[in-house]
């Protein structure tokens, strides 16, 4: 097709990239055999339960040996020996900020007058939430954080003064030495946030671009002046350490955190972590930047492989060798930890099987031993909870692999006393507890919040603290705005429709055009980017305000007229400026799952609706869209009926960035930081791997360039998900049709509720609650953080999974002969009180088959997770016509109850070929 030849120098260059070994690359795995077996029959039986994270032993593992106490050479050993041994040559690093033997000296005369009891307290991190300055001082706290939508008072408009009142009162809990000598030693507690693209969960803070826009810029000293001001509106707040810079190096553009990292390719990813470290710690070499009032304390994260999981999904399996892991996923560690990166955060994630809370090999023999570092490992929320044999109040296998501080937002107390235990009993050798401690007390020292070097005392009095004019100060919206510009890659042109004019008369349409949470995405004043409006924004500016202020401000003739469904496209206009994309999603909820594509158009279809709408009433209006989405997507449709398109990431707080570029104030600049694909399940796609995507790695246009791409791009489309069997096809299958996974709904199915006040449903999002009151949904942490859903039950009401309106239903057969269970987790908190709650599957209402669980969910009261399982049978023996489903999942209660729901699914192969439907 004529298009690839305007693309040759750019795939030639592709071809002759040496390619890096594959990690996280594997081909999407092809459907199940749907004429197979698929594996083999569990045994029979009606409503099964098993309880899901139970107390239980925590292994210790291969336990830490040797080291202890503290000071001078080694500072505690970095947790002993006892792992494997490097099977592939890492390289030494040497940090920029060495050890200093005074502050040695003074961690170890601390560290021996310090009580078990007083060790385990500064190992632990809550979340503000969960615990009170009181709290923080009686169980000597080393640390505090405020997750992703948790604000001072639990106000999203907190203002500067109470981020620093309440970091003050913190302080001074913790600092507060009266009573018994030795009772409380006056340690400070370190409040870490995750301060990401600026300081973004702080109200009118500077939001800069998401990495993955930052990536396109390929500007490692414009990265570090945004970690200069990133820092300086966190300490503006009174608080002292940003969970930045993540590092992943993404591979399978599926993964919904795929914005937060730079890059497919390590290069940029490791010219950027060691800029991003000095900009928010200081420059080492200059001792009046480093940690001084403007500087905090970073984070590399989350360590390692995150970006490398299979089919690209959060929290899962990095699948390669040692050599592709330390050659593609650690290249941002190694200039990270040279720079002086004081703490690192263990990634959700494993690799080859192994969870890396765990992983003492790359924990403490890799990251502590051979790369030298002599900061302090912390945790990532409840992922020490993960781990077999632990839950989130217990982990001795954490701690001895090598992670020094937990981060247990909630279930803090019972994991202090359970820790306790665990050192008495040696399951936890106390050289572990104090090699922790020491690097925790050693990080606290060298970020001069106490000793021989203390430079900061109470927030409050701390140089910009509280100085709320520097929140989005004029000087750092210039640097976002700045970032903005470089960061848009212009991938067609069509006759040179780009720069715009600013005497032009412009419809301005799409549902992100003024939309500064689209804009903004995940992580922003909420933990997924949502629930905001352009009010919570006080210090921003959408995309169309910038165009609008650009066309207004030039005093020529032109207008921007704002459409956002299009409907007001006219001949009249010289062009329309179509702004669209993904909406804000974070981790888990952002995947796009197995059985879901890349194609934009079927994710979002009311995109192309707009497009088309501006092309049906003005088909001579030349028609530029800008594209904010967190990934590169399948956007050939939508590319298609363009002249120009522009990959604007997403941009945050200066949608005046894009009007600069477009009116051509400045040119286009950015470059892509990771392949686009050419059809909707090309991926993984990634430089060197061989793959032609529509636009490789590094490709990008000006406006002066010659641009002959056609409009005539392949639209077609895959009829089921990239990693599914196809469901309409008979046999068998053991793939799994995931419905509500990790608090992703997933496919094409969304959760709904109903009942008598509104029995067409409303859809469920972050929360609902119906008119009338009769069900509630909130969102809640289950087995990962904000996986679950709580379903109160006031009245008579149902919660489901439904395909989106107007789709039909579908033929599920190969469930049906695969031995199939309706399988879900369950925490009642409080049973129903009625004896009917049923459980059903839909194919189209009133077609449908039920089962009633009542007696199952009553005799499992008891507060703690189960796993429910219901074979498929028992539905479709009481009406469910399999080949027509439209619904597979649906809970009515005619009584109240309250129920957290996650995990569901229908799993082939567990309910045996002869199940009893009896309860």
């Amino acid at each position: 097709m004529k298009h690839w030849n305007r693309y040759a120098k750019w795939l030639l260059l592709a071809a002759l990239t040496i390619p890096v070994p594959a990690c996280g690359d594997d081909s999407t795995d092809p459907p199940a055999d749907p004429t197979g077996s698929g594996g083999s029959g569990g045994s029979g039986g009606g409503a099964t339960t098993g309880t899901g994270g139970g107390a239980g032993g925590s292994g210790a593992g291969t336990t830490t040996g040797g080291g202890g106490g503290g000071g001078g050479g080694g500072g505690g050993g970095g947790g002993g020996a006892g792992g494997e041994t490097a099977s592939v040559e890492w390289p030494r690093v040497t940090s920029e900020i060495p050890l200093d033997p005074e502050i040695e000296d003074a961690i170890t005369e601390l560290l021996a007058r310090m009580s078990t009891a007083q060790k385990v307290g500064q190992m632990v991190q809550p979340e503000i939430l969960a615990i009170t300055p009181a709290q923080v001082r009686e169980h000597h706290i080393g640390s505090v954080l405020n997750g992703g939508g948790s604000w001072p008072g639990g106000s999203k408009h907190a203002t500067v003064a109470d981020w620093v009142a309440l970091a003050d009162a913190y302080y001074t809990a913790s600092t507060d030495t009266s009573g018994a000598p030795g009772e409380h030693l006056g340690i400070p507690v370190i409040w870490g946030v995750d301060a990401v693209h600026g300081h973004n969960n702080v109200l009118g803070a500077t939001l800069f671009p998401q990495n993955i826009g930052l990536g396109a810029m390929n500007d490692p000293d414009l990265i570090e002046q945004i970690g200069s001001i990133t820092a300086t509106e966190v300490a503006v707040t009174g608080l002292d350490w940003a969970f930045a810079p993540t590092l992943a190096v993404v591979r399978d553009d599926r993964w919904g955190r795929s914005y937060e990292g730079y890059s497919e390719d390590p290069e940029i990813v490791k010219s950027y972590a060691g800029r991003m470290i000095r900009g928010l710690q200081g420059r080492p070499a200059e001792s009046a930047s480093l940690f001084s009032g403007r500087h905090v304390v970073a984070t590399a994260k989350h360590f390692m492989g995150d970006g490398g999981t299979e089919q690209g999904k959060d929290q899962g399996n990095t699948v390669c060798s040692e050599e592709a892991l330390r050659d593609i996923h650690a290249q941002g560690y190694f200039s990270a930890l040279e720079a002086g990166a004081q703490t690192v955060m263990a990634s959700f994630s494993s690799w080859n099987g192994d969870k890396m809370h765990g992983h003492q090999y790359l924990l403490t023999d890799i990251l502590k031993g051979q790369l030298g570092f002599t900061g302090f490992v912390i945790g990532d929320w409840n992922g020490h909870g993960q781990l077999p044999g632990c839950n989130n109040a217990q982990c001795a296998a954490a701690i001895n692999a090598g992670v020094d501080m937990i981060m247990v937002p909630n279930d803090w107390m019972a994991f202090i006393e359970n820790t306790i235990a665990a050192v008495q009993s040696g399951e936890i050798p106390m050289a572990r507890i104090d090699d922790a401690v020491t690097r925790i007390l050693r990080v606290k020292m060298r970020a001069g919040l106490f000793g021989p070097k203390a430079n900061k005392g109470a927030p409050a009095t701390r140089s910009v603290a509280g100085d709320a004019a520097l929140l989005a100060a004029p000087e750092h919206r210039a640097v976002a705005r700045e970032a903005v510009r470089k960061s848009l890659v212009l991938l067609k042109n069509k006759g040179g429709v780009l720069p715009l004019s600013k005497s032009m008369n412009v419809l301005v349409a799409g549902k992100a055009a003024d939309n500064i949470q689209n804009q903004s995405g995940g992580w922003t004043l909420t933990w997924q980017g949502t629930g905001n409006t352009n009010a919570d924004f006080p210090n921003a500016q959408s995309i169309y305000a910038g165009i609008n202020e650009a066309i207004t401000g030039a005093g020529m003739d032109g207008a921007a007229t704002l459409s956002p469904d299009g409907t007001a496209a006219a001949a009249t206009f010289d062009a329309a400026i179509v702004v669209i994309g993904e909406t804000p999603y974070a981790e888990g909820q952002g995947d796009i799952g197995k059985f879901e594509t890349l194609e934009h158009a079927n994710l979002h279809p009311e995109d192309l609706a707009v497009i088309d709408t501006i092309r049906a009433q003005a088909p001579s209006v030349p028609i530029v869209t800008v594209f904010v989405s967190g990934r590169p997507l399948h956007t050939n449709k939508e590319i298609n009926r363009s002249d120009a398109f522009v990959a604007a990431w997403l941009p945050g707080s200066e949608g005046g960035g894009v009007a600069d570029v477009l009116f051509g104030d400045y040119e286009f600049q950015g470059k892509l930081s990771f392949s686009w694909p050419s059809a909707d399940c090309q991926t993984p796609i990634n430089k060197g791997d061989g793959e032609l995507p529509l636009f490789p790695y590094g490709y990008g246009l000006m406006t002066t360039d010659a641009d002959v791409l056609g409009d005539d791009l392949p639209e077609v489309s895959t009829g089921h998900g990239c990693a599914a069997p196809d469901p309409g096809m008979a046999g068998t299958t053991s793939e799994p049709l995931e419905i509500f996974v990790d608090g992703d709904e997933k496919g094409d199915y969304v959760l709904r509720i109903g009942g008598p006040s509104n029995w067409g449903g409303m859809d469920v999002g972050m929360g609902a609650t119906l008119p009338d009151g009769e069900v509630s949904v909130s969102t809640v942490d289950g087995e990962i953080q904000g996986s679950a859903k709580q379903v109160t039950w006031s009245a008579t009401g149902q919660i489901y999974a439904q395909v989106s309106a107007g789709m039909p239903g579908v033929d599920l057969s190969p469930y049906y002969n695969s031995e199939t269970s309706i399988v879900f987790r369950a925490r009642v908190d409080a049973p129903p009180e009625g004896t009917l709650v049923t459980l059903s599957a839909h194919c189209v209402y009133p077609c449908f088959g039920d089962i009633n669980i009542a007696s199952t969910l009553t005799s499992i009261a008891d507060g703690e997770w189960h796993e429910v399982s219901v074979p498929l049978k028992c539905l479709t023996e009481s009406g469910l016509d399999i080949t027509n489903v439209n619904t597979p999942f649906l809970i009515y209660s005619d009584s109240p109850m309250d129920v957290a729901i996650e995990d569901v699914r229908w799993e082939p192969f567990t309910a045996g070929p002869t199940p009893t439907c009896t309860f």
